[in-house]
């Protein structure tokens, strides 16, 4: 058996029916070319000869007698394939929209605690003639990070796939569960271990405390210059941020990752940074057109590793920063600029603390008293009368640079599916995949029932931020090539044969921005064989700050146009 540590079982003391504590990604699937199998029985035959590779696909949860401390894993030598890997057919005409939704669908239902915790769907009817892979593993298992690592057990470089050594025959465990003495007698002995864990590095975090008395002095020097003037303990308060039910809905964008870290050395700043400011600018324009934009700036949640290089351990390591998203800011490259100071600002706090930090604490009588406190504060509504910490959760997980492959078809997009929480109904993640930045975007349904809206402002926050590259000398003094990338889409824009016309609410007004890129330039990758076609750019408005509202309202404007795509395209 393995104990969970403290930080692994809080995504378990948490979880609610509301608030699943699960995370996925989804990738759309080519087929090899000529296919005529069954796709998904191979889906299965595959993961049949993979599943050792990878501790999180043959653990599951033993709980504690009384649930006295936190549960742990153990081996489970009877895993059932057919309810892990699943198969389900979208009905006509299978478009990206409807692939989505059903992944929203599917997102917000928990996960079987019986059972190792983890399920993934093999979903056909594309009527790109594609099939996608949607997976779905218990954040108590794994982090973003060593979720990449489990990805490299179910993932080749080759669609002929690599020869893997069977499992070794193990003895077929006597019971089902262990007993209560044993679990009881564990439970103790590793409280007492967590004792004195925590006691004997005391000294070490009293010292890190004291020492935020005496700060880096010349790291404030550095970042007095363009830090913020001003950062408020609590975030202001929008319609992000509310109780959540367990209704979903989700939203994939595409942006290319050459002009992401063109536009990061252009300007001085971090990959992170750009894609704060993506979300940031888009957030802005999502809350003007609702009148909603407070005057204060939103506050983003951003996880933090603190994983060591080459440490792939299947658990939880990270912890969190906040940073300022300066919406109160107009100009997007002052935006970009105040991002940095305060993101530099909180990773150097960070820093200062992180050989202190705890991802194992002792939590006698956790279980039940998180899990009642967890409910009861989701279920009453005191979310939606506290001030927020954070507006939004962003995460940015670095990927496979280099394409891969699942059971011999081509992955053409890894977009991630991470958690919506009480008080934070927005969570944007993105993932580097083969030459692209892969956002997704999840969200409470009643709280963003138009995460599209926002999508779209990110693709033309990133097209207005590289036409600012033209525009402004870069940080160095000097011009870097341009890229040639693969182009920012909107992988959910359908081909219709309805008019533009008809598609828009006739009481709404065209948006300002645009949500077009440049067209996509060949690349090396298989994923972008088929670019999509751009739509031409239009001029990009600027929102000033409005007065934030109690209730949202009609909106004003609609999100900008998206550009048609080809259904590979689409897909991909």
């Amino acid at each position: 058996m393995k104990h969970l540590s403290g930080l692994d079982a809080t995504f378990l003391h948490l979880e609610t029916p509301e608030m699943p504590m699960h995370v996925g990604s989804l990738n759309v699937l080519d087929l090899p070319k000529g296919y005529k199998g069954d796709f998904y029985e191979d889906a299965k035959q595959f993961m049949a000869s993979r599943i050792h590779l990878a501790d999180v696909f043959t653990r599951k949860l033993a709980l504690m007698p009384f649930d006295m401390t936190n549960p742990v894993w153990v081996e489970d030598d009877d895993i059932d394939l057919d309810y892990h890997v699943r198969h389900i057919t979208l009905p006509k005409p299978g478009t990206n929209r409807q692939l989505q939704q059903y992944v929203a669908r599917l997102h917000s239902t928990l996960i079987d605690r019986s059972r190792p915790m983890w399920e993934f769907f093999i979903i056909d009817g594309l009527k790109s003639g594609q099939v996608a892979l949607y997976t779905k593993v218990h954040h108590a298992g794994i982090d973003g990070q060593a979720g990449v690592e489990v990805g490299k057990a179910i993932f080749d470089l080759e669609a002929t796939g690599r020869v893997v050594k069977p499992p070794r025959s193990r003895p077929r465990a006597s019971g089902y569960q262990l007993g209560m003495a044993e679990l009881a007698t564990a439970a103790l002995r590793n409280t007492a271990q967590q004792y004195v864990k925590l006691f004997k590095m005391a000294p070490a975090i009293a010292r890190a405390i004291g020492g935020l008395a005496k700060p880096d002095e010349k790291a404030a020097e550095k970042a007095t210059a363009t830090a913020p003037k001003k950062f408020n303990l609590f975030a202001p308060r929008t319609s992000l941020n509310v109780s959540i039910t367990n209704q979903r809905t989700f939203a994939g964008r595409t942006i290319s990752l050459a002009e992401t870290k063109y536009i990061a050395k252009h300007f001085g700043v971090s990959l992170n940074d750009v894609v704060m400011a993506t979300v940031a600018g888009a957030l802005r324009h999502y809350l003007a057109d609702n009148n909603e934009l407070p005057a204060k700036p939103l506050v983003a949640g951003v996880p933090v590793s603190l994983r060591e290089a080459g440490d792939d351990t299947a658990n939880n390591q990270a912890s969190m920063i906040l940073v300022s998203l300066a919406t109160d800011i107009t100009d997007p490259i002052q935006r970009l600029k105040a991002i940095n100071a305060s993101s530099n600002s909180s990773k150097s706090t960070m820093n200062r603390f992180k050989a202190v930090m705890l991802d194992d604490f002792p939590t006698f009588a956790a279980p039940w008293l998180v899990s009642g406190i967890a409910s009861m504060v989701g279920r009453s509504g005191l979310v939606n009368l506290l001030p927020p910490t954070a507006n939004v959760a962003i995460s940015n997980v670095a990927g496979a640079p280099f394409p891969m492959y699942f059971a011999g078809a081509l992955v053409t997009c890894y977009y991630p599916v991470s958690i919506a929480s009480h008080g934070t109904a927005l969570n944007v993640t993105v993932q580097s995949y083969n030459g692209r930045m892969d956002y997704g975007l999840i969200a409470c349904r009643r709280a963003v029932p138009d995460i599209t809206e926002i999508g779209d402002y990110m693709l033309a926050e990133h097209k207005l931020l590289m036409d600012l590259t033209q525009k402004h000398p870069s940080a160095a003094g000097v011009t870097a090539p341009k890229p040639a990338p693969v182009a920012a889409h909107a992988p959910d824009a359908e081909e219709e044969a309805a008019p533009a016309a008809a598609k828009k609410p006739a009481a709404r007004k065209k948006a300002a921005v645009s949500a077009t890129a440049k067209k996509a330039a060949p690349v090396k990758a298989a994923a972008a064989k088929a670019p999509a076609k751009k739509a031409p750019a239009k001029k990009t408005g600027k929102a000033t700050p409005i007065k934030t509202t109690a209730k949202p309202v009609a909106r004003k404007a609609a999100p900008a146009k998206r550009a048609s795509a080809s259904p590979r395209a689409a897909a991909a």
